[in-house]
Formats: structure tokens, C-alpha cells, sequence
């Protein structure tokens, strides 16, 4: 630490200066002086005025180091040895040590030689010993006893030093034993007697003696306390017996003492050789006999003293001014030895203690003395040595208990107020060069912030407020004081990277470097500083430095700038960017300023850099298209080794995304803060992101290709997948790049300056446009792939569907080499392509696929173990692209072109008898959906005897029958059978009586059938009503039909068995509608299907609907 102008000089100042600086003090220097400019002006100011002086008095350090000794070591070192030679009472530390010990510790504190301590000890041991005295305070009592009528007492004490001989003889001499043991032991001029305190049972004195003796051995001091006893007139002591009855015994016993003999209440008896240097205590007050064991206690207050000291041991300095210099040279002693251990927090040793105690007790030094000479030396410590700041905390709690307590000598107020004021001062200095002098480290900031506490405490003294009466605002100085600090550190951080030469880029490169400087100081003033100053002073000292660094650097910025305008350069422009985002960041600390009045220097700092933009730009894009096409270069399409989780890209998507990243970046560090001119900004940033990705794509056409001229076909179709998904890789960056660059927040800046319709197709389009195009040449791709897949699929399913291997294999066998190769090729695309591309290969995939199906089961032959396969076949094709879920979603397979393939294949596939129960199902679902009766209706009566296994049907009438007829009338009769025949092969038709011309006969007839219930449950099982018109030349002419599924009469589909009455309304075929019908028309060589074809084939010859 720096030493700084301290005040008045006095002889205490030489004392507490080291030895280069102990002589030459300016006289003109001691005056007391007010605040003038700034603290670090006037420390300059200070010393230049020492090194003057030392110039002008320099001389050798060795004679003056000699000198310093004699003239002020030496004196002080026979005091202490004085001290010692004529100590009285225990000193207040734990161990009581011994004459040679504290010698031995003096000898070392002050660095004398054996030769110098015995010559100085025998000077010492010819000087004239002191007059010792015992220095006694009575401050007070309380509780003593009431002596006087009215009940209290009138006190006064009487003190003396007795010794034991003179006691006893005393006592022995005395025919009969009496209380009183001072006043007969010892002459009057020995004996010292306080006031007498009146009426009281706790007087208060505060009266001091000195009590001489030459030997404390055997001595004692006693204090012995009486009741004044004055005679009182007989009107007083009738008065007083009446208002008090207890006066009457008071009286009585007052009758018998002697005329003017006052009442003894206790006494206090010490011996001097038990006594510590200082005691204040109470004590109990003892009495002669135990009449009255308890007398009260009385405070004392005692202390050794020498009431005449050789004052030729230290050339007649004050008392005071020797315990500054002993009490500097201890603890300069003491920090020594503790060196490397940290800072002095007020501790000294038990002998440097009791030393300072003796010293200070028996030259009657006061406690504010003590402590003032403590602060005194402390404060210039602190100026010079490592020294704790609470140290000074508590000497400047002492002084402030002590200011109204007792009143200090001129010269040492005098002292104290320039004490006070130049700590301040030296205070402001740190303060002003806090960034060199307290460097921000944990342990640095405590130190600066309880400095700052000890100024403010300074300030909040009643001494300096009534000794300093100029107006001193603290947080007014300290702000100052930070101001000029700061000013003064930007100014030699600016000269330390001045450019040795005129070239720009030297130039640019130590603006980067104070800018830099500038902005590690604001984020420590803001992180650590802050918090010191506004918990000590309440200053925001991040306001203060932020506003005068930023007007300061917005000055050496523009100055700098206006040296490279018009002379850019893509080199200058690069080195600019690093001042630009160093600029950028300080400016973002304005948010956590406090109070700003004036606008920022620094707020349209980016103005001055819109020439390098272009330059930075164009260094962004270009960097990237190298990096890109050196990534391409070097890819062997190949899918990187990942960890748990497969990655099925190559090296070059990954070194994409990470290319395109600083573009993004870029965009941040930028933060544009012109809502337009950031738009179009980011309007070519996203341009030339979109073309290095359209770059990058034909780069990977290309590599491929010449890849796969040197490749077998299934390194070929792996290094396809591959590229298939590096470009799936990048579509998905480009997706997530107006996150990335928040476009929303970007369209809320300019939504007063650009329009939706403008934003939209600029930006949006342009991403949209890029990303068509990564579309378009992955589905190429996929198709590319899928080709080949498609051409082997239709293989397969030809080989299997071929007539001649037809009865080689089963249908499951024949599916199973394409359902290989599928699983194969399917297996190899999942493991080789990211999800979404292979979602989106099996969708075509399928698509095609279902087109194979179509086309081989048109162009075939119908035979139904082909179209059994064929059927199968889509069933496996199905669960092979669900893949239980994993696959496509059933909505996405099941397409029209899906459904009508299934229905083509499912019919083609069943045998002849599930076509016949098919086409009776439609039929019934046909006779259910059937409204109107055009042909007529038949009514029946059914029920199924489960017990019986009986078939009851019950024909009772039919009704508006169509005349077949030439007479406009029909010779009707119902005819019954059940269906299909291979269900029914033993059960044959029956018909009803006929009913000639009659269009609504009435037939009440009964017919059962001996059927089971499995066969009435079997599928396709129906009861076939036919209404004919008998005609006896030729064959019966075709009324009309209905079908009515067994399943619906009571007793087969359910328990109940109760007859049901149902109308039946008669239908006509449409001739060659039915699909069935068709399949099994085509199976010429199945008789049954035959059979069944031509009858119904008749039935459509007679439909009216023909």
C-alpha cells in the first residue's frame, strides 16, 4: 500500500514512520486541511513534495537506519526496560511471566544486540526508581446499612495503605477491640476521606486518590465506610421519632455511644501483592462482628501508577507519544514473524500485551488515549503493512464510546481530526485504484468492502463531524474518486495497446484489445464490485463505470472507424467482427443499470460498422461452401458408427448441419437492431443457406455416382440409402431453421415496416422453394430404389401364380420365397434408411405391388388354386407392411384400389359352394331391402321344432300377383325348397295345390322338412319361395321368388319357437348382374356350379326384368 498526507505532524509521526521517512518533516505540512479536488490528485501532490525532500536529503540507508535507533528506538526501548524494573500489580494476561522474558521480548521486538540491551539495562538500573502510587476511584455503594433515625445513612469512606506490623501492633495496643482500624493506625496525612453523601443508602461518589507506598509487600489497602453522626436538636428528634417509630430504638442506642462518635459500616481490605494493574470491580463491604453480615458492596476502581518517573530516559517525551512508538514497534515485531500467514487482525503476544499495559497504567494513560493512540498507529499500519480493516473498526467503536466520556488534550484532538481525515483521504486513493490495489478474487473483496465500511463509520463519528466541520458527503467523494480511477485506468489501458505503427489492421487489433479490457472490467464491476459498494456505501458503482467507460469508448470507437472508412478490406472486415460482438456485449449490460438519465454513447454503435457487413456476410457463406465441399469430398457414404441409438446418415449431413450452424449463429451475434435493414439481413442469410443446401445436394448426386461406378450393386444401393437419407437429414435442419432463427420474433420487429403478404413470400417461399426441391430428389431416389424392388415383386408373383407349377406346391409354400425376399429387402431398407424414407418407400412400395395383383389376376385364367394363392398372397403382403403396427397404418394400406383388388381376389377365391351360399347371402340381403310389392307377395307361417328337428312352413296366401295369362288372370301355386342343394342334398321341393284364376289365392297349406339345426345354421341356408303360373301345354310361367335365410325363423336363431307370420314380397334377377353367378359360370368343369348357373340362368330368361 501507498502512504498517504496523514495531517498535523507531530512527534508522535516521527515515531510511527520507518526509518527512511523519520526525519525531514515539512512544518507547512501541519496544518488541518480541507477537502481539495480529487483524492489521487492529492496523493500525486503529496508525493511529489517527499520525493523532493528525499532528493534533497538522501543519504546513506545504513546511517540512517543507525540513527533512527539512537534517536528513537533506544529511548523507548529504556523506557520499557524502566517499565519493567518498577512493575506493580499482575498484568490481565492468562501466564504471569518473569523479568528476563519480557526482557528477552523486547530485546527481540526491538532488534538490540546483547552488548546494547546490557549497556541500556545498566542505564536503566542508575536512573532514580519512581514514586509508586495506587491510584483508587470510589465510585459508588449500594444496599449499606441505615444508621440515622429516618433509616438511611450519611456515608463517606476513609482509605490508606497499611502495612501488616503497623496493623497488628496497632490492634494489639488497644485495650479493647474497636472497628475503627485507619484512623488510629495511620497519621492524618496518610489518610484520604471522601464527601459526605447525605440521607442515602446508595451513594455515589466518583472521587480518585493517589495512595503512595514504597513496598507492597505485606501492604494492604483498606477502605473503611462510616455514617457521619451530627448532633441533633430536640425539636429534629421528636420530629423524627414520631414519623418513624423505628428511630426510638435508634435513639436509645445513640444515648449510649460518645458525643460525635459516627457509626462504622463496613470496610474493604486488599492486599496491593494479589492486585492486577487496573481493577474495577464491586466488592463486599465486611463487618467487625455479625451483627449485621450484610453491609452492601462498593465500587472501586484502582490502578498502579508512578507519580514521579526519570524523565531522562526518553529525552522528556509525552507519555502518549512513547506508547504510539512502543505500541508500532510491537506489532511491526509481530507481523514479522507472522509473514505469509495473511493480514494483522490486532492480535499480539501475551508479553507485547502486559508490556503495553504496564506501560500505559503506570504513566496514568487514560483509555481514550490508549485507544487513540491505538487508531493512530493502526491507520498509518494500514498505509504500509498487511493490516485487517476490522482492526480499525474496533479502535474507531472505542473513540466513539470515549468522545463524550472524557475530553482529550488540544493537541491530541488535533491529531485525532487529522488522523481521521487523511485515512479518509488515503481511503479515496485505494478506492480510486480499487481495480490494481484489490484484485477481484474472494479474498480481495472483504478487504475493499470493510475499508469502505470504516470510512462510513469514520463519518458517522461524532469526532469528525464536530473536528471536521467542512461539509464531507462520502458518497459524493467516492463516486468522484471512482470516476477519476476510472478514467485514469481506461487512459493507461489505452496506452498500453497503443499500435507501435499507422497500418490499419495493428490499429483495429488494439482497439479489440482495449475493447476487451473495457469489457472484463464492466462484468467484474457488475458480478463482484457492485455488491461491495452498494452494501458499504450504497453506490452503484457498475452505473458509474458503465456510463463513463461507455463515453470514453464511444469516442476512441469513432475515431478508430473513421480511419478505416473507405479503405475495407475482407482481412480488416475480419477483424473487425471480434470489436463489433465485444461492443455488442457491453452494450447488453445496459439492462442492469440503475439510473440513466443521458442516452448511451454506444447505442447506435452498429452504424458504424454497416460497411464491414457485406464483408462478414460473404466470409460467413464462403467459409461454409469450403467446408461443405471438403466434407463431400472426403464422405464415403457410408452410415456413421453411432452408439445406442443407429445413425443412418453420413459424415458430410452431419458436417452440414454443423456448417450451417455459425450461419445461424451469426444471425444472434449480430442482433441487428434496424428492424429493416435486420430483415433483409436475414433475408440473405437465408438465401444462402438455401444454396449451400441445394449445393450440397447436387454435390451428393455426384458422389454417388462416382462411387458407384467402382461398386457391386449392393454397395450401390447402400451408398443410395445413404444419400436418400442425408438429404431426409437435411430437409429436417431446414425445417427447424425458422426456430432456429426466430422468424416470429423477427416478424413482430418489422410488422410496421414489412407486410405479411412481403414476409410470406420472401422468407417462407424461399425455405419452401429449397425444401420442394429436397423433396423432389428424394422421391427420385425412393424411386430409384423402389424399381428394382417393384420388378422382383411381380417376378415372384408370376413365378407363383404360373398353371404348370400350380399342383407342385401348397398355397402357404408357394408365398413363401416372395414373403422371403420381402422380409429381406424390407429388413435391409429399415436398418439402411431413416424412418420417414422408409415410411415413405413402403407406401409406393405397396401401391405398386397391389397394381402387380390386379394386373396378374385380370390377365390370368380363372383357377381357383391361383386365385387362392393370389388371395393369400395379399393377406401376406398386408401383414408385411403393417408389420403388427410398426409398418404403415392400416388406413394408409387400405386405399380403394385396395379394396376392389380384395374383393376381385376374395371371390375368385372361394370354391363353388361358398359362391352358391355367397349369392344366396346377397339374395336375402337383397329380399331384406326390398320395399314395394311390383311382383306381388307371398305370406308364410314358419317356426323350427328343435325337438322334432321339424322345419314348419305354412303357405296361406299370396297377393297381387302379375296375370301371365291371356285372360288378364294366373293359375298360381308356391313352390318350396331349400337351399343351397349340397346343404339340402335329400330334402326335396314342395309345391302347393294350384289355384286357378286367382291373382290372390288363398292357400292355408302346411309343410315340414326333416332338416338339423346345423344344417338351418349352415352359411348361406334359405328357404327359396317360388310363385308359378300353372300352364298345362307348356312350362309354368315365372310369378316371382323370395328368400328368406333360415336363420330368421323362430326356433333356429334363437329359443323361441312360437310360429312367426311373415309377407314376403316376390322379386325378378336381373339377368347377368351378379358377380357370383359370373365366377362359377366360368367354372365350366364343376357340374354343380353348372347346374346351379343354368337354373338360375332360366329363372333370369322368364324375369320380367329382362
Amino acid at each position: 500500500m501507498v502512504p498517504a498526507e496523514d495531517g498535523e505532524t507531530t512527534n508522535s509521526d516521527a515515531l510511527l514512520r520507518p526509518p527512511e521517512q523519520g526525519h525531514g518533516a515539512d512544518p507547512g505540512l501541519t496544518k488541518t486541511r480541507r477537502r481539495q479536488g480529487s483524492p489521487a490528485r492529492k496523493l500525486a501532490q503529496t508525493r511529489k513534495i517527499k520525493d523532493k525532500k528525499d532528493f534533497k536529503e538522501t543519504e546513506n540507508p545504513e546511517e540512517a537506519a543507525r540513527r533512527h535507533k539512537e534517536q528513537e528506538l533506544k529511548p523507548l526501548y529504556k523506557e520499557l526496560l524502566y517499565t519493567v524494573a518498577h512493575r506493580h500489580g499482575k498484568p490481565a494476561t492468562k501466564e504471569i511471566h518473569t523479568d528476563d522474558q519480557l526482557y528477552h521480548y523486547i530485546q527481540q521486538a526491538f532488534n538490540m544486540t546483547d552488548e546494547e540491551h546490557k549497556s541500556l539495562l545498566r542505564k536503566v538500573q542508575e536512573t532514580q526508581s519512581p514514586a509508586y502510587g495506587l491510584m483508587v476511584t470510589v465510585k459508588e455503594a449500594k444496599g449499606i446499612l441505615g444508621k440515622d433515625i429516618s433509616g438511611f445513612s450519611d456515608p463517606y469512606c476513609i482509605l490508606t495503605i497499611l502495612h501488616n506490623e503497623k496493623e497488628k501492633s496497632t490492634r494489639k495496643a488497644m485495650a479493647k477491640a474497636k472497628k475503627a482500624v485507619v484512623k488510629d493506625a495511620a497519621s492524618e496525612k496518610e489518610i484520604f476521606q471522601t464527601d459526605i453523601k447525605k440521607q442515602t443508602l446508595n451513594p455515589k461518589w466518583d472521587e480518585t486518590f493517589v495512595l503512595e507506598f514504597e513496598d507492597m509487600a505485606d501492604a494492604s489497602l483498606h477502605v473503611e465506610m462510616w455514617d457521619k453522626d451530627e448532633e441533633l436538636s430536640l425539636v429534629q428528634k421528636l420530629e423524627d421519632i414520631r414519623s418513624n417509630l423505628h428511630g426510638l430504638a435508634r435513639m436509645i442506642k445513640d444515648a449510649k455511644k460518645e458525643k460525635g462518635e459516627d457509626d462504622f459500616l463496613g470496610r474493604i481490605v486488599l492486599k496491593l501483592e494479589n492486585l492486577h494493574c487496573i481493577e474495577d470491580r464491586w466488592y463486599t463491604l465486611e463487618p467487625c462482628t455479625e451483627t449485621y453480615p450484610d453491609r452492601g458492596k462498593c465500587h472501586l476502581q484502582l490502578k498502579f501508577i508512578h507519580k514521579e518517573r526519570d524523565e531522562t530516559l526518553s529525552a522528556g517525551r509525552s507519555a502518549y507519544v512513547n506508547y504510539c512508538g512502543i505500541l508500532q514497534q510491537f506489532v511491526q515485531a509481530y507481523i514479522s514473524k507472522q509473514q505469509g500467514n495473511g493480514s494483522w487482525k490486532g492480535d499480539l503476544c501475551e508479553e507485547g500485551t502486559a508490556l503495553l499495559e504496564f506501560y500505559a497504567t503506570q504513566n496514568d494513560l487514560s483509555p481514550f488515549l490508549q485507544d487513540l493512540g491505538k487508531w493512530v498507529a493502526y491507520s498509518k499500519l494500514y498505509q504500509s503493512l498487511e493490516v485487517d480493516s476490522t482492526v480499525l473498526f474496533q479502535q474507531l467503536t472505542s473513540i466513539e464510546y470515549h468522545w463524550d466520556q472524557q475530553e482529550l488534550p488540544y493537541q491530541q484532538t488535533q491529531e485525532l481530526g487529522d488522523s481521521l481525515h487523511g485515512f479518509l483521504q488515503y481511503g479515496l486513493c485505494l478506492v480510486a485504484k480499487y481495480r490494481d490495489i484489490f484484485l477481484p478474487k474472494p479474498t480481495s473483496t472483504p478487504r475493499l468492502q470493510t475499508l469502505l465500511r470504516v470510512m462510513v463509520q469514520i463519518c458517522k463519528t461524532r469526532a469528525f463531524q464536530k473536528l471536521n466541520p467542512a461539509q464531507f458527503e462520502l458518497h459524493v467523494e467516492v463516486t468522484d474518486a471512482v470516476k477519476t480511477g476510472t478514467k485514469e485506468w481506461f487512459n493507461i489501458k489505452k496506452g498500453l495497446h497503443q499500435p507501435m505503427t499507422k497500418d490499419l489492421s495493428e490499429i483495429v487489433s488494439a482497439l479489440s484489445k482495449l475493447i476487451t479490457e473495457v469489457k472484463e472490467d464492466i462484468r467484474i464491476s457488475k458480478d463482484m464490485w457492485n455488491r461491495v459498494f452498494v452494501s458499504a456505501v450504497q453506490l452503484d458503482v457498475f452505473t458509474v463505470v458503465y456510463q463513463i467507460l461507455d463515453s470514453l469508448l464511444a469516442v476512441e470507437m469513432r475515431e478508430t472507424l473513421a480511419q478505416v472508412e473507405k479503405q475495407m478490406e475482407q482481412s480488416l472486415a475480419n477483424s473487425l467482427f471480434p470489436v463489433y460482438l465485444s461492443l455488442q456485449d457491453i452494450h447488453k449490460e445496459k439492462a442492469f443499470l440503475q439510473k440513466r438519465t443521458n442516452l448511451l454513447q454506444l447505442t447506435n454503435f452498429h452504424e458504424c460498422f454497416r460497411e464491414a457487413l457485406p464483408y462478414w456476410l460473404n466470409k460467413a457463406f464462403s467459409t461454409t461452401m469450403e467446408r461443405v465441399e471438403k466434407a463431400v469430398e472426403v464422405d464415403k457414404l457410408q452410415p456413421l458408427q453411432g452408439g445406442s441409438v443407429p445413425i443412418k446418415h453420413s459424415s458430410s449431413a452431419v458436417d452440414l448441419a454443423a456448417c450451417l450452424q455459425p450461419i445461424a449463429k451469426l444471425w444472434d451475434q449480430l442482433a441487428w437492431p434496424d428492424p429493416e435493414e435486420g430483415f433483409m439481413l436475414m433475408v440473405k442469410l437465408t438465401e444462402d443457406m438455401c444454396k449451400i443446401s441445394s449445393t450440397y445436394c447436387q454435390m451428393l448426386k455426384q458422389r454417388v455416382k462416382k462411387l458407384s461406378e467402382t461398386s457391386d450393386p449392393g454397395s450401390a444401393i447402400n451408398m443410395l440409402c445413404v444419400v436418400v437419407n442425408d438429404l431426409e437429414h437435411l430437409r429436417s435442419v431446414l425445417t427447424k431453421l425458422p426456430g432456429q432463427l426466430n422468424w416470429a420474433g423477427l416478424r413482430e420487429r418489422t410488422r410496421l415496416v414489412i407486410t405479411d403478404t412481403q414476409f410470406q413470400n420472401t422468407l417462407p417461399s424461399q425455405l419452401q422453394h429449397t425444401q420442394a426441391a429436397l423433396t423432389r430428389e428424394i422421391r427420385s431416389a425412393m424411386e430409384t430404389l423402389g424399381r428394382q424392388l417393384n420388378t422382383d415383386i411381380e417376378a415372384y408373383v408370376r413365378n407363383m401364380a404360373t398353371r404348370h407349377r400350380l399342383p407342385s406346391k401348397s398355397t402357404e409354400d408357394a408365398v413363401v420365397p416372395l414373403m422371403r425376399y420381402l422380409e429381406k429387402e424390407l429388413q435391409y431398407m429399415n436398418e439402411n434408411l431413416v424412418q420417414e424414407n422408409f415410411n415413405g418407400l413402403l407406401t409406393p412400395l405397396w401401391n405398386s405391388s397391389l397394381k402387380i395383383l390386379h394386373q396378374v389376376s385380370t390377365q390370368e385364367g380363372g383357377n381357383l388354386v391361383y386365385f387362392q394363392r393370389l388371395d393369400h398372397t395379399l393377406q401376406c403382403l398386408e401383414q408385411c407392411f403393417h408389420a403388427d403396427g410398426n409398418g404403415l397404418p392400416l388406413e394408409t394400406l387400405h386405399t380403394e384400389e385396395y379394396k376392389v383388388v380384395r374383393a376381385h381376389l376374395t371371390q375368385n377365391a372361394l370354391n363353388s359352394r361358398q359362391l352358391i351360399e355367397k349369392f344366396l347371402e346377397r339374395k336375402v340381403y337383397q329380399q331384406k331391402v326390398l320395399s314395394g310389392d311390383k311382383y306381388g307377395a307371398v305370406t308364410l307361417i314358419t317356426c323350427y321344432k328343435r325337438n322334432d328337428q321339424k322345419l314348419h312352413v305354412e303357405v296361406l296366401n299370396a297377393s297381387n300377383l302379375i296375370p301371365l295369362d291371356s285372360n288378364g288372370a294366373s293359375d298360381p301355386f308356391v313352390q318350396l325348397s331349400l337351399e343351397p342343394r349340397h346343404n339340402f342334398p335329400e330334402v326335396e321341393p314342395r309345391s302347393t295345390k294350384i289355384k286357378s284364376c286367382d291373382l290372390n289365392p288363398l292357400f292355408e297349406e302346411g309343410f315340414e322338412f326333416m332338416v338339423s339345426l346345423e344344417q338351418c345354421q349352415a352359411p348361406g341356408a334359405s328357404l327359396v319361395v317360388t310363385v308359378l303360373d300353372h300352364d298345362t301345354l307348356r312350362s309354368d310361367d315365372f310369378e316371382g321368388e323370395a328368400f328368406l335365410s333360415l336363420r330368421a325363423i323362430p326356433g333356429v336363431g334363437g329359443i323361441d319357437t312360437s310360429p312367426a307370420q311373415i309377407r314376403l314380397p316376390l322379386m325378378h334377377p336381373k339377368p347377368n348382374s351378379d358377380n357370383y353367378l359370373k365366377l362359377l359360370e366360368a367354372r365350366r368343369d364343376d357340374r354343380e356350379a353348372q347346374s346351379f348357373v343354368k337354373l338360375r340362368r332360366q329363372r333370369e330368361k322368364k324375369s320380367q326384368e329382362a
